[in-house]
């Protein structure tokens, strides 16, 4: 390669370089003045951002006190809860032995009636087969002999054989 020929390729290079170089000049100087006007803006904000940083603090203060103040009475809050659920256990507990004592004292007296109405039963039970024999028996052989006396004489009386024009209704139930 020639000399002269390289020398043009070298100052092609560094008069690209120049303008690389120039083109960053004037962005840095861009960029420059676009800090400058937001560091213009943001001083101009400044006031109002402490203002409300002032406020944001005020509350947050407020914030923490109310927080303090509601944990206190959460705590009370819970106590007292746990206070009424021991209570409330503690008569359940009485309630429970009430019941079961109530619950026994019931079936033993269930039971007491239970026996009573058995013997009352078998009482009524007895008394009706003392009068069923002692009197609806004899009653009933007294009758079986008095319709015996009365077909007796009620036969001597006839005469005769009875026709079957004549026939009573146990009679046709034989004939």
């Amino acid at each position: 390669m020639n000399q002269e020929f390289l020398l043009y390729i070298m100052t092609g290079f560094v008069s690209i370089a120049a303008v690389a170089l120039c083109i960053q000049a004037a962005l840095l100087f861009g960029i420059y003045k676009s800090s400058k006007a937001i560091q213009e803006q943001s001083a101009s904000i400044m006031p109002q951002a402490k203002s409300i940083l002032a406020k944001a603090e005020l509350t947050l203060e407020q914030s923490r006190h109310s927080v303090t103040e509601l944990t206190g009475k959460f705590v009370e809050i819970t106590d007292k809860a746990n206070q009424m659920m021991d209570i409330g256990k503690a008569q359940l507990v009485k309630l429970d032995s009430v019941i079961t004592d109530a619950s026994s004292r019931a079936l033993v007296q269930l039971e007491r009636a239970e026996m009573v109405v058995d013997d009352t039963v078998t009482r009524v039970h007895d008394s009706v087969a003392a009068v069923h024999n002692g009197i609806m028996k004899p009653i009933r052989e007294v009758q079986g002999v008095a319709t015996g006396v009365r077909t007796a004489v009620s036969v001597f009386m006839r005469g005769g054989r009875p026709s079957v024009a004549q026939a009573t209704q146990d009679d046709e139930m034989f004939i």
